[in-house]
């Protein structure tokens, strides 16, 4: 009889592990508390014949091997856009064009020397996130371990490092732990560069451009790739809920089982091994494995129960920092908006709104006093324009990542909600003065707002902050870092594992190995 498995969360991540686990013969099913899969992956819809991607707006992540592994191609994956430009904004029209190719830059009054400059910083960023890019899909390895297959992990790092050449070793060791702020000085001159760059290093994160490990945040997002071309990013066909009916799709042809509306209420724990889970009604599921794709402490503290963990377990598990700083701004547009300066044709790229380091710094320093931007910053994208399955004709939307917006917001969001709203749509139209006029509906959300949508702790994305001292094996926490828990029978696999989050799977696809191979030995 086929070994049973039981995956809590229907998330792109639990997903894909699902998928792999039932290719690989187990008896599979997914239990999603809410009515559709997809979390934060989700296409939405906020009115009538109108959609939007629900937080996730740009694919940039998703790993090769994910694709691969579950032939997402044959599952109906595809690109309204396969590689996008970065438009860095200026409201009086200055704007500059960050090519698809990543190297190269349009835009006025650009110094002489900016253009070199900026694709040697960018080839020297590609190659140390190409050495660190192999570390995605694999297990992190455990530190201080006899195992000789554990220590030729970290001799492979080492050796991918080493193999950079030695003048590019000792780059790659002085800034991995940099302030992105400082690297940019020594390198760029041009401010809407330097901005937008700084702007990719933070997006995400409670962190500033002058903080301390910043340029590892920058090279966590340069090491993604869309078909084949590092740093590329693209929009997917019906949003990024495409990618998660592709993965969906895949988990079915394996014979996963899919059940929505099923909020799991407890882990069960018997003999200090998981067999299963309760759910909200009452009902019991047995199972010889329970993957975990919710965030750790949920599922720690709240599923398993702090009476079936180590204390000084419980402590790190509880320290866990996971506060959101982004906000989801969702707009219905009676027409395509007009941006200052802005060809018409790069309206399909990724628009950002970030102008100087020290904008970002600037926009960062209320958010550590529980406050939001008054200048805040904007990844937008317009999908309509190119996949017009979205909105209906002669109508657009517009999506926007606004940083920064704290979750512990002084006063709370209940009051600040509109405000907030109403100062981002005025940042806007002042890069797209008639904006305005046009918007027909809009949705804010907030930290708080996306922890209650998605079921996020924080609104945080990653499930824990993204920071040198919550990444590698110290993710989530030491003695749940390479995807096992100290509960025999419990693993996880969501983006508050290795490597993080963003639309990536591959914390699935980790976890789905590091299952099947321990199932093999057993």
């Amino acid at each position: 009889m086929a070994r049973t498995a039981v995956v809590i969360g229907g998330g792109h991540n639990g997903l894909v592990a699902a998928a792999m686990l039932a290719k690989a013969g187990l008896s599979v099913t997914v239990l999603e508390a809410d009515g559709e899969v997809g979390g934060g992956a989700r296409t939405v819809e906020i009115m009538p014949g109108v959609r939007v991607p629900g937080l996730a707006h740009v694919l940039h992540l998703l790993h090769p091997q994910v694709i691969s592994e579950l032939d997402l191609d044959q599952s109906g994956l595809q690109y309204a856009a396969p590689d996008i430009d970065t438009v860095a904004l200026d409201a009086r029209g200055r704007n500059l064009v960050i090519s698809r190719d990543r190297g190269e830059l349009a835009g006025k009054d650009l110094a002489a020397g900016e253009q070199a400059a900026w694709a040697r910083l960018n080839e020297r960023l590609s190659r140390f996130a190409g050495a660190l890019a192999p570390m995605l899909a694999e297990p992190p390895p455990r530190l201080a371990s006899s195992n000789l297959a554990e220590n030729l992990k970290l001799a492979r790092l080492g050796l991918r490092i080493r193999r950079l050449g030695r003048a590019d070793m000792r780059e790659f060791l002085r800034i991995a732990l940099m302030n992105v702020a400082d690297l940019l000085d020594e390198e760029l001159t041009d401010e809407r560069l330097r901005g937008a760059v700084a702007f990719d290093a933070v997006l995400g994160s409670h962190l500033g451009p002058r903080s301390p490990g910043s340029v590892l945040g920058l090279l966590y997002r340069m090491a993604g790739e869309v078909l084949g071309e590092r740093g590329a990013r693209a929009i997917p066909q019906g949003g990024m809920g495409g990618v998660v009916k592709a993965i969906a799709e895949a988990g079915e042809r394996a014979g996963v089982r899919t059940v929505v509306s099923a909020p799991v209420e407890r882990i069960i724990v018997r003999g200090d091994r998981a067999v299963g889970v309760e759910l909200a009604t009452g009902d019991e599921i047995a199972a010889d494995l329970v993957v975990s794709a919710i965030d750790p402490r949920t599922t720690f503290l709240d599923l398993v129960g702090v009476e079936h963990l180590d204390i000084g377990f419980t402590r790190r598990v509880r320290n866990i920092r996971a506060r959101g700083n982004v906000a989801k701004l969702h707009l219905v547009l009676d027409g395509l908006p007009s941006f200052n300066g802005l060809d018409r044709l790069n309206h399909d790229g990724r628009l950002v709104v970030a102008p100087s380091v020290e904008a970002v710094e600037r926009a960062f320093n209320p958010a550590k006093y529980g406050q939001y931007s008054p200048e805040p910053l904007l990844e937008m994208t317009i999908p309509s324009i190119v996949d017009p399955t979205l909105a209906p004709p002669g109508k657009h939307v517009l999506s926007a990542l606004v940083q920064f917006a704290p979750y512990d917001l002084a006063g709370g969001w209940d009051g600040a909600r509109e405000k907030f709203a109403d100062l981002i749509v005025a940042t806007i139209a002042r890069y797209a003065p008639q904006i305005q006029n046009q918007i027909a509906h809009r949705e804010l959300l907030t930290p708080v707002d996306i922890e209650r949508r998605y079921r996020m702790p924080g609104g945080h994305w990653h499930h824990g902050e993204l920071a040198p001292d919550q990444m590698l094996m110290l993710r989530p926490v030491p003695g749940a870092a390479q995807y096992d828990t100290p509960i025999p029978g419990l693993y996880l696999c969501g983006a508050g594992c290795h490597p993080g989050g963003g639309v990536t799977g591959v914390a699935g696809l980790n976890a789905a190995r590091r299952i099947l191979a321990k199932e093999k030995r057993a």
